[in-house]
């Protein structure tokens, strides 16, 4: 039978076969976040289009190329969201969330949209984590983010990424390096694309994140912005050099950084990897202490950072990082008859409650089949109810791993599964008697 449509290109499916992992990134980013002091807000997976036009900026790729944009029922311009940090500062600015102190820090994991060239780490659906810290214009804040970036690589074995930093200056100095590089590129203006002499009047300093590749050979010898930072700037930068010196992590600077969006202000850093081909950037982010303002709210500084899951998971892969098993099966209750069926279906229920992971027949399967099926998902042990195991209230539970066969109460199967269970996970450790004895102590029992 022919499918009535595939999925979209550009956008993935997560099986169940795999979605553990990105459960097991998703779990050490909210905790090594919330040991920063992040903690979650959740936004709408689409925005009034003009958000992304004032925030993201008019001039950028994002904003001219790729949005998904289109017109509801109420004749509104609704765009789905290309990155995450505008719809936070504009719930930020929505709830009053700036009356509640300084600073304000939030962390997210979200869905964004961008209509680009699939390719391998660029999706046109894919998923972020982010943070976002309100209120702090202290080097220490940027390197804060930083250092949370590189706990996340740390905490999940990453190996081999290389942190860019830069400053962009404030809008002061930035005056004074546009006019340097608006000088620059009208001596070449016949080397730049269409797009790139549009920005040559609004935005010059956009042309730098040209993908073009004649616009790129241009922007090689182009004036950077470090030469034209303002006094304050640069001692800015210094001290967001010496944080990251006093944290132990390694940097270099990059002078050529500029981000893709015209948030962005002082501050800009990327980790980057060589393992995953054109799309080396695995996080990114800086300082943006224009954008609160240009959403309407109060002259706030801020700084985050965005982190792409799809990209980082494959970089993992690439290097054979050690992901946590997926949870497996620990019994599966093999039913013979309609009456063992019923029961099966109340023990799981019963496991399950305390927590295990327990499996019983919904198919209709025979014996065998069940059998078979026990072991295909990898069942830690089985039982087999019938007609004389419900008459005496008993069954043989067997490990499937060695064999081996115990009796089990039916009156009391969850309470004594769950000894069994703890055992089996326990055997493969070297106790020493004192740990024994250290073990009962705790839970009070007996040598």
């Amino acid at each position: 039978m022919e499918l009535v449509t595939k999925a979209i290109k550009g956008t993935l499916d997560t099986l169940p076969s795999e979605s553990y992992k990105i459960q097991y990134l998703e779990a050490a980013m909210r905790e090594t976040a919330e040991n920063f002091g992040f903690f979650e807000i959740r936004t709408p997976v689409f925005e009034h289009t003009e958000l992304f036009q004032r925030g993201v900026g008019e001039t950028t790729d994002v904003v001219q190329k790729e949005m998904y944009t289109f017109e509801d029922k109420g004749s509104r311009s609704i765009t789905l969201r290309p990155e995450g940090t505008a719809g936070v500062v504009r719930a930020y600015l929505e709830h009053g969330l700036f009356n509640d102190g300084a600073p304000q820090k939030m962390s997210y994991i979200t869905s964004c949209y961008r209509y680009e060239k699939p390719q391998a780490g660029r999706l046109r659906e894919f998923h972020q984590f982010g943070v976002e810290n309100f209120g702090s214009g202290s080097p220490a804040a940027d390197a804060e983010i930083i250092s949370l970036a590189n706990e996340i690589f740390n905490y999940l074995g990453i190996k081999g990424l290389s942190l860019e930093i830069n400053s962009i200056g404030c809008p002061e100095c930035r005056k004074v390096y546009h006019k340097a590089l608006k000088d620059y590129f009208e001596s070449k203006r016949d080397e730049l694309c269409d797009t790139c002499l549009q920005r040559l009047e609004k935005n010059p300093m956009r042309i730098l994140d040209c993908k073009n590749p004649g616009c790129k050979a241009v922007c090689e010898n182009a004036p950077v912005v470090i030469d034209y930072l303002c006094e304050d700037c640069s001692a800015h930068f210094e001290n967001v050099k010496n944080q990251l010196d006093e944290m132990g992590i390694e940097y270099k600077v990059n002078p050529k950084i500029v981000r893709g969006l015209d948030y962005y202000t002082r501050t800009v850093f990327e980790f980057v990897s060589d393992e995953i081909g054109a799309q080396g950037t695995v996080c990114g982010g800086g300082r943006y202490d224009g954008l609160v303002e240009e959403l309407g709210g109060n002259p706030t500084p801020a700084c985050g950072f965005g982190l792409g899951l799809e990209r980082l998971l494959i970089l993992m892969e690439k290097q054979g990082a050690a992901f946590p098993e997926r949870k497996k099966c620990d019994i599966y209750i093999v039913s013979m008859d309609e009456k063992s069926s019923l029961k099966a279906a109340g023990l799981g229920n019963s496991l399950r409650a305390e927590g295990l992971h327990a499996e019983y027949d919904v198919v209709g399967r025979g014996l065998r089949a069940q059998m078979k099926y026990a072991n295909k998902i990898g069942a830690a042990f089985t039982v087999v109810l019938g007609e004389s195991e419900l008459e005496n209230a008993t069954a043989k539970i067997k490990n499937m791993s060695d064999g081996t066969e115990r009796e089990i109460s039916l009156d009391s199967f969850a309470e004594e599964f769950q000894t069994i269970a703890l055992e089996n996970a326990l055997k493969d450790f070297d106790f020493s008697q004192e740990d024994v004895t250290n073990f009962n102590g705790i839970f009070g029992g007996e040598n």
